[in-house]
C-alpha cells in the first residue's frame, strides 16, 4: 500500500508578490518546449530567435538544459516591476511552491523559505499533483552531449 504523501489535506500558499523568487539571487528558470514556444508568441518573436535573445543553455550531467537568462543584478530577464510576461510565464514559475524537489517530503516543504507558505489559499493533493503531472508532461528542454 503507498503512504499518502505528507500533503495529504493539502499545502497553504498564498503568492505575497515579495518577487523574491524572481529577484535578487543567481538561480534558473528552467524552460520546457512549450515554455519557450509560448513566451516566443506573447513576444511576437520566432522560436530560435526568442531562444538566442532571452535564453541560455546550462550544463547538467551529460547534457545542456534550457533557462532564462538573468540580468547583471539576477533579477529575472523579464522583471521590471513585475513580470513583463505574467500571463505567459513558464511553469516553473506558475507551479511554485509545488516543485517536486520541495513538495516531495515535509522536510523540503518546511525549509522553503517564502512568506506565502503555510498562509491563504488552501491546494489540495490533487492541485498539487497536476502540477507535479505537468512538470513530467511538460519536462525541461534538453539536449543530450
Amino acid at each position: 500500500m503507498k503512504k499518502a504523501p505528507f500533503y495529504a489535506r493539502g499545502l497553504r500558499f498564498s503568492c505575497t508578490r515579495c518577487s523574491s523568487c524572481c529577484r535578487y539571487e543567481a538561480g534558473f528558470v528552467f524552460l520546457s518546449r512549450k515554455d519557450a514556444e509560448v513566451l516566443a508568441k506573447e513576444l511576437k518573436l520566432e522560436y530560435t530567435a526568442f531562444v538566442k535573445t532571452f535564453c541560455r543553455w546550462v550544463p547538467v550531467p551529460g547534457g545542456v538544459q534550457l533557462s532564462l537568462k538573468e540580468k547583471a543584478d539576477f533579477d529575472c530577464i523579464f522583471w521590471e516591476n513585475g513580470c513583463k510576461v505574467y500571463g505567459s510565464r513558464p511553469l516553473q514559475c506558475r507551479s511554485f511552491p509545488f516543485w517536486e524537489s520541495i513538495v516531495l517530503s515535509e522536510t523540503g516543504w518546511k525549509d522553503l523559505d517564502c512568506p506565502g507558505k503555510d498562509r491563504g489559499t488552501l491546494h489540495s493533493p490533487d492541485v498539487i499533483e497536476s502540477y507535479l503531472g505537468q512538470r513530467r508532461e511538460e519536462p525541461v528542454f534538453r539536449k543530450e552531449t
